[in-house]
């Protein structure tokens, strides 16, 4: 009789190794816990990967076509350039695009957010106001769904690279550049971008890179570190790792095009005196950017984003529900002690007793005032003045008067 298969969870487990045992030492080899980083690596890939990307900078720098050369697709197929008049009043919008690639098993959900209009006005002092507000609306709707019921599909918007594009025309940062990084620096990991390395020579691109580094020590901007490598790393990894540290701002150029040189076909642009290659290590540092955002370091900024920006946003979230939760709690305190002034309920029965015996004290006082003067106002001799007592008299010749003298006399003696 054919037996049912399988169901439940149990049809999806490896099967289990088999023990190994050592006869010399009888020990066993191996229990199957080194399978752990499979199991971890399957469930991974079939879950897929998130990154979003913020591209900021002024319009013509190539951002589009650098986003586009560096995950070899087309996001911005029907963009249309504005006119020119549409520039006057120009504001910052938040455009974000998002598309799904995959490579050898692995899918990259990528989101991609452009902010066309930056420092395109003639006043562009607050662009970076946008910019913020969007990096934290996104903090906040990811603590608001981390905070909630359902935890299992949380999906994660949250800026975890930001490609600041720098013009090729200056001589360092500008006060627009300072004042974005040093707003954004503590909420997104940023990469400062020289667009257009193709207008510069190799000297120009290194006084300018040396300019804008000296100028981000200056204003004590943070961009993005690259960790250290580890000592059990191998000597190429470890020199791969110092020459992107020396690279930044990478010095980049983006294009569309493909072109046939001798054979080949490359990704450059074509001039008269000679083609630029956008993959040639020579030419410019694209491969650079490309290998240390997508390689080797974008699971470390995805870490920094959540180890660091993403716990500084929600500290500072749960710091103010606490202040919020103990102003609500002063104020209710003091409204229920002016509420028991008004009318404070008496609970214990002693204090009630002893209040009723103070007023009968109270009353008990005021009935013998009362008595009192009701007794002075019906006797009137107590309003009469004490008597004095008489005075002794001086002898006179009245006293002298004979034994048989009248009567009279004694009365007046008397």
């Amino acid at each position: 009789m054919p037996q049912a298969p399988p169901t439940g969870r149990s049809s999806r487990l490896p099967p289990m190794p088999p023990l190994r045992h050592d006869s010399s030492k009888g020990t066993r080899e191996m229990i199957g816990f080194a399978t752990l980083p499979e199991q971890v690596h399957r469930k991974t890939v079939k879950r897929g990967f998130e990154f979003t990307l913020l591209v900021v900078g002024e319009a013509g720098l190539g951002k589009s076509t650098l986003v586009n050369s560096l995950f070899l697709t087309e996001l911005y197929k029907d963009r249309k350039n504005p006119p020119v008049h549409g520039a006057i009043k120009k504001t910052v919008e938040i455009e974000k695009k998002t598309v799904e690639i995959e490579e050898k098993g692995v899918k990259l959900r990528l989101t991609v957010v452009d902010t066309p209009g930056f420092g395109d006005g003639v006043d562009c002092g607050d662009d970076w106001k946008s910019v913020e507000r969007y990096v934290d609306e996104q903090f906040n709707k990811y603590f608001q769904d981390e905070s909630g019921l359902n935890r299992r599909n949380i999906q994660d918007h949250r800026v975890h690279c930001c490609l600041y594009f720098v013009p090729p025309y200056g001589h360092g940062l500008r006060q627009l550049d300072v004042e974005f990084m040093k707003r954004l620096h503590r909420k997104v990991n940023i990469v400062p971008v020289v667009a257009k390395a193709d207008t510069l020579t190799k000297a120009e691109i290194a006084k300018l890179k040396a300019n804008l580094l000296r100028d981000i020590d200056t204003h004590k901007i943070k961009i993005y570190q690259f960790p250290d490598c580890d000592e059990d790393e191998d000597e190429e990894f470890q020199q791969q790792d110092r020459e992107l540290k020396a690279s930044i701002p990478f010095a980049v150029i983006g294009s569309n095009c493909i072109i046939e040189i001798a054979g080949r076909r490359v990704r450059g642009r074509q001039y008269p005196w000679g083609i630029v290659e956008v993959e040639n290590a020579a030419h410019c540092d694209f491969v650079k950017l490309r290998t240390m955002l997508i390689s080797t370091h974008m699971q470390d900024m995805k870490e920094v984003t959540q180890d660091i920006h993403y716990e500084n946003f929600r500290a500072q979230c749960i710091s103010h529900m606490n202040q919020v939760a103990l102003k609500e709690r002063s104020k209710l305190r003091r409204d229920s002690i002016s509420a028991a002034d008004v009318k404070r309920p008496v609970d214990d029965p002693g204090k009630l007793l002893e209040q009723k015996d103070e007023e009968i004290r109270r009353m008990q006082e005021m009935l013998s005032q009362m008595q009192q003067r009701l007794q002075g106002q019906h006797d009137p001799l107590n309003k009469l003045p004490p008597a004095k007592p008489p005075k002794p008299s001086a002898p006179s010749s009245l006293n002298k008067t004979p034994q048989g003298s009248s009567s009279r006399d004694s009365i007046i003696n008397v």
